[in-house]
């Protein structure tokens, strides 16, 4: 559990430059002179966006070269001099370069803390340990918002809240000294002492023999397969690779950064003017079912979840487009849409949110696992990105309740997809899985 605490100092980092300009945003505008200027402030955000493309797309071949340790700490250096470069920025363009470094050291670390906490987890915790990154998030996130509190009333506060980013990415490069190695990466690269005197770390001397035959069964049945990028299109990785391609694009496409983007106008129509009250809601309870999805992760399995979190999304989101369209609905409007905003993120987080970045380094074999989560999360990031820019112009053009619409049938075909294309990996350690998928069809 303390390596599994060090990996989550990841997931805290993203939720909080993920949410550290949202209260302070106004008085940044003001200091570095954009303020009004829309697109400057849209540019805050999408290059957080691009710089975690990039961190993303050289997560694969990093983890698999220096090890998940390495990694990590080189991942914290973008992260601390971009933080530093906001906090001290007299200018717009000083601030963009530190956002962008930000977001390297974002988009490097987020794979990598889902591939890290899978490899090194006991099969009967796996999951609960995988669901604390979504927590984790969560906690980031409301930390952000505290931190921004005092912008209102102390100048330059919005400085102090970047600084404060800086102790956890240094307590992060610090602490995974520390931490044992993915046996896994240490086995691959024919370090076999170090690989058993990391298991025995993790895991406890009874359990080393048995891990070590695991590993050594599974390298037996992938001798001589070819370890390449090329790999990944192979048509015995694709399919899984496809998968986790439209597991994270039906993520984002489901409509969690609109509901997000629209949380303060909802609560302002059910009468709660405060933005950041009504931030402080949503991040309550999307930590509550975050903390639910630990618990049931291991008892009920990822496949479940995910099928009842994207069936729940879709219910909150035709109750709120319902609630938009029509007009014998509008005594009630403020209420219903506050019920299924905060419906949304509650189903959100207990599948749809924490359930891919645990899914998948279980479904991808140990010779691909690095690369292949580095693609699928870079179109995590694409997608994230095509959405933030279109979402204001297409809200223009077809309206709240079309949008909401939309939303509500990508969740319906992504539960659909995941009932027929994913199977339950609950119970299984990473070999089993991998057995079953090279050796058969998996069953569902």
């Amino acid at each position: 559990l303390p390596h599994v605490a060090v990996a989550t100092i990841a997931s805290v980092l993203f939720g909080y430059h993920i949410g550290v300009v949202n209260v302070p945003l106004q008085y940044i505008a003001q200091d570095l002179g954009f303020g009004g200027s829309a697109i400057a402030q849209g540019l805050l955000v999408s290059l957080l966006l691009g710089g975690a493309f990039v961190g993303c797309a050289a997560s694969g071949l990093i983890a698999d070269g220096v090890g998940r340790r390495r990694a990590f700490q080189l991942s914290s250096v973008p992260m601390i001099a971009g933080a530093i470069l906001c906090a001290s920025s007299m200018s717009l363009k000083m601030m963009l370069y530190g956002r962008f470094l930000v977001g390297v050291g974002l988009g490097l670390s987020g794979p990598l803390a889902s591939l890290y906490v899978s490899e090194i987890s006991p099969t009967a915790v796996r999951g609960a340990y995988g669901s604390l990154l979504q927590v984790a998030g969560c906690c980031g996130i409301l930390g952000a918002l505290v931190a921004g509190f005092p912008s209102s009333s102390i100048i330059g506060w919005w400085r102090v809240c970047f600084w404060i980013s800086t102790g956890p990415a240094v307590l992060l490069a610090v602490a995974m000294q520390f931490c044992a190695e993915s046996p896994r990466w240490l086995f691959k690269r024919k370090q076999y002492g170090k690989a058993e005197m990391s298991l025995e770390r993790l895991w406890g001397p009874m359990h080393v023999k048995e891990a070590m035959f695991d590993l050594l069964v599974k390298e037996q049945l992938e001798a001589g397969r070819r370890r390449s990028w090329c790999d990944l299109f192979d048509r015995q990785y694709s399919r899984v690779v496809l998968i986790g391609a439209a597991l994270f694009a039906f993520q984002q496409l489901a409509g969690i950064n609109a509901v997000f983007y629209f949380s303060s106008t909802v609560f302002r129509q059910a009468g709660i003017t405060s933005d950041v009250y009504a931030s402080i809601c949503v991040g309550i309870a999307n930590l509550f079912a975050s903390l639910l999805a630990t618990y049931l992760m291991d008892r009920q399995g990822r496949r479940p979840l995910l099928i009842f979190s994207f069936s729940g999304m879709a219910v909150a989101m035709a109750i709120q487009a319902s609630a938009a369209a029509f007009p014998l609905l509008a005594p009630i409007q403020g209420s219903l849409a506050v019920f299924s905003t905060l419906t949304y993120v509650m189903m959100f987080a207990l599948g749809a949110g924490p359930v891919p970045g645990l899914l998948l380094p279980e479904l991808f074999a140990d010779g691909i696992r690095a690369k292949a989560m580095s693609i699928a999360m870079c179109i995590h990031w694409i997608v994230n990105f095509v959405v933030g820019l279109t979402f204001l112009q297409l809200l223009h053009k077809y309206g709240a309740a079309a949008l909401y619409a939309f939303f509500a049938m990508v969740c319906v075909v992504a539960a659909v997809f995941v009932s027929q294309m994913i199977f339950e990996t609950r119970g299984k350690t990473l070999d089993e899985i991998q057995a079953l998928l090279l050796t058969s069809e998996p069953p569902t």
